[in-house]
């Protein structure tokens, strides 16, 4: 398995270089919609970012994305290789086609059927494993040492994941300059983490709420 590094911190500078490789792609700012319901609702101005609108319909192919593109070239020929049960997958699938690199994605079996069909058709090799985080942990890594040392992207536990998705924290700093608070939605920590890094950075008032 190639090494990534497991240090976990990361300043603006990674966040700012996550952005310039997610337009090197192509990819762009997802968009901030309203509603009126919403903002009677909460008493307050809201604003919806709408990831659900990125590529491969989750936030997670801006980590995915930057994670692929920060491999050198002899790192990105052997492929890259995590464990997912939808959305990371898909996204790494997605990134590493982009950059014409394998993807493997170990699932656990008990996923549903159209999430697996998804990750395939983003041209992800699909091996499936028992759903326990030892069994994805350790199919994982029997695939990457398969496949000569591919690269291991965690979902969450990934400095260069966690930039790319502190991209969403840099475009909210940018698009909304009257925003005071933002609402975090937390499984792995991933996004919550990236997105407080980039507005703690420049925007020090706004709270990060998970």
């Amino acid at each position: 398995v190639t090494n990534r590094p497991t240090d976990c911190s990361m300043s603006i500078s990674s966040v700012r270089v996550a952005a310039e490789r997610l337009r090197a792609v192509g990819a762009r700012p997802t968009p901030v919609l309203r509603s009126d319901w919403v903002d009677a609702t909460a008493g307050c101005a809201c604003y919806l970012k709408a990831e659900h609108l990125q590529r491969t319909g989750s936030f997670k192919y801006r980590g995915a994305t930057n994670a692929v593109a920060g491999l050198d070239a002899a790192s990105a020929a052997l492929g890259v290789v995590c464990h997912s049960s939808g959305n990371h997958g898909a996204a790494l699938a997605a990134a590493a086609a982009e950059r014409g690199v394998p993807c493997c994605v170990v699932v656990p079996r008990t996923t549903p059927g159209a999430k697996i069909d998804n990750m395939r058709r983003y041209g992800a090799r699909v091996v499936l494993c028992e759903p326990t985080q030892s069994a994805r942990s350790e199919t994982a890594a029997a695939e990457a040492a398969a496949m000569g040392g591919a690269a291991f992207v965690h979902p969450y536990d990934d400095a260069a994941v966690l930039a790319g998705q502190g991209t969403i924290g840099l475009e909210l700093a940018e698009e909304l300059p009257q925003l005071d608070a933002v609402l975090v939605p937390v499984s792995g920590g991933g996004m919550v983490g990236g997105i407080a890094v980039a507005l703690h950075a420049l925007r020090p008032g706004v709270r990060v709420i998970a």
